[in-house]
């Protein structure tokens, strides 16, 4: 059994929520506007384009849907010449099981996501923008076009923006529920009308992006901290958390803990503060077996591993798994990692587009090869059968929804041999014949 003391983590530290703001009604226009909404847009206009870039790129502002790529960075691909349109694409598909911040956004402070996407279009020269919201959040797809709608209304959005010589139209696209759109240029695929696969790149989005023009894509939660930057100055953002991965980031913790939720605050505090400090503990004062920190994709960490592990890029890399999408999911001591492995597998063989062979034909063997351990059917062979599998699809595919359905398999087989040696059927061992005489 593998335990924790939780009295060694700091006490939670008092934290004034930036992105999920406590004022109430935020998501109504008026209620915004009347709390500083939209002065961000104000201060970006009076500001030239690069000039918002460069503030962007010195905060240090990493990406939240996973990669923690500089967002900076990736807003100087864009070229600033182009005889083309160019667009934005706000990923908002948030399929990663485990995974469920961008909807709180959506729910609680939408007006703050237009206002980093008008601000990203500004600084990229970018007359359109596409809000790609995943299919089953009907809710909270009506709600950011409501809220899209007021911000029109109020002449937030739209031609001639706060009368200056700046336009830009947003569209809310609807995904249809597939959990490989989130991959950028499935999705790009997925809003042009077509089959939503990955394509290959080279080229890659910033020159040969939706309808062949150039096109950035950030994820919702990256775009709502650029308001942030733009009102308070590169110099305080980059001050909040870890030193090379600032500002805010939203922890969706799920799984055992005694208050599920999504909680706001610094990067880099520590796994053990969010799971006993933020969330409240284990139910029943059990032990901490295995956890997740970043979706299911990400490689799992075994409970006595977690000291001094922080909720940032850094920290997680030496550590030897990712943010990714700071989806904590915490099992405790009873839990039948078997059983989940088996289900996260059975979740990434389904959601395949199915369009490289490896990914297509190696996400099915890995669920198979798990069933039989599930079962307590499998032999001692099979543990290297399933690294062997898992070896043979992560590189070699097109996207990265090999890696991530490899990545877990072969995090579990390293931490926990133990719990697949348990599941191998014990068979008597051969009788030798007798030595002839």
């Amino acid at each position: 059994m593998i335990t924790q003391n939780p009295t060694e983590t700091s006490g939670k530290t008092q934290w004034e929520n930036l992105i999920l703001s406590d004022i109430p009604n935020l998501q109504k226009i008026d209620t915004y506007v009347s709390n500083g909404g939209y002065e961000a847009l104000r201060k970006a206009l009076d500001m030239k384009p690069e000039d918002v870039t460069d503030e962007v790129k010195k905060s240090n502002l990493r990406g939240r849907g996973g990669a923690c790529f500089p967002t900076g960075l990736k807003w100087t691909f864009m070229p600033k010449q182009t005889l083309k349109a160019k667009y934005l694409c706000v990923n908002g598909d948030e399929s990663e099981p485990g995974t469920f911040k961008d909807r709180q956004i959506f729910e609680l402070n939408p007006h703050l996501l237009i206002e980093g996407t008008l601000i990203a279009c500004y600084a990229m020269g970018i007359p359109t923008a596409y809000l790609y919201i995943r299919g089953e959040y009907g809710k909270w797809i009506n709600m950011m076009e409501n809220a899209l709608a007021d911000a029109y209304a109020k002449g937030f959005v739209g031609e001639k923006i706060l009368g200056k010589e700046f336009s830009a139209n947003i569209h809310v696209h609807k995904g249809a529920g597939a959990y490989i759109c989130g991959e950028e240029s499935a999705l790009m695929n997925s809003i042009e009308g077509e089959r939503g696969y990955p394509r290959v790149k080279p080229p890659f989005p910033a020159q040969y992006g939706l309808w062949g023009c150039p096109t950035t894509i950030n994820n919702v939660e990256t775009i709502s901290n650029v308001p942030l930057i733009i009102k308070n100055g590169w110099e305080w953002y980059s001050k909040i958390g870890a030193p090379k991965h600032p500002g805010p980031i939203l922890v969706g913790v799920s799984g055992h803990v005694n208050k599920p939720g999504v909680y706001e605050m610094p990067t880099g505090v520590p796994i053990l503060e969010i799971i006993y400090k933020w969330a409240g503990g284990v139910p029943g004062e059990k032990g901490i077996k295995a956890v997740i920190p970043g979706g299911s994709s990400t490689m799992v960490l075994r409970g006595d591993q977690l000291e001094g592990v922080k909720m940032d890029a850094d920290s997680m890399k030496i550590a030897g798994s990712a943010v990714g999408t700071a989806g904590l999911i915490v099992m405790d001591e009873d839990t039948d990692l078997i059983k989940v492995l088996t289900r996260v597998a059975k979740f990434y063989y389904h959601e395949s587009c199915g369009q490289c062979t490896p990914c297509r034909e190696g996400t099915g063997w890995l669920w198979k090869v798990l069933k039989r351990f599930e079962k307590s059917q499998a032999r001692m062979q099979d543990i290297e059968l399933l690294m062997d599998i898992a070896n043979n699809i992560e590189g070699n595919t097109i996207c990265a929804l090999g890696d991530a359905a490899a990545w877990p398999i072969q995090a579990m087989i390293r931490r926990f041999r133990d719990e697949f040696e348990k599941r191998v059927v014990q068979t008597q061992p051969e009788v030798s014949e007798p030595a002839v005489s």
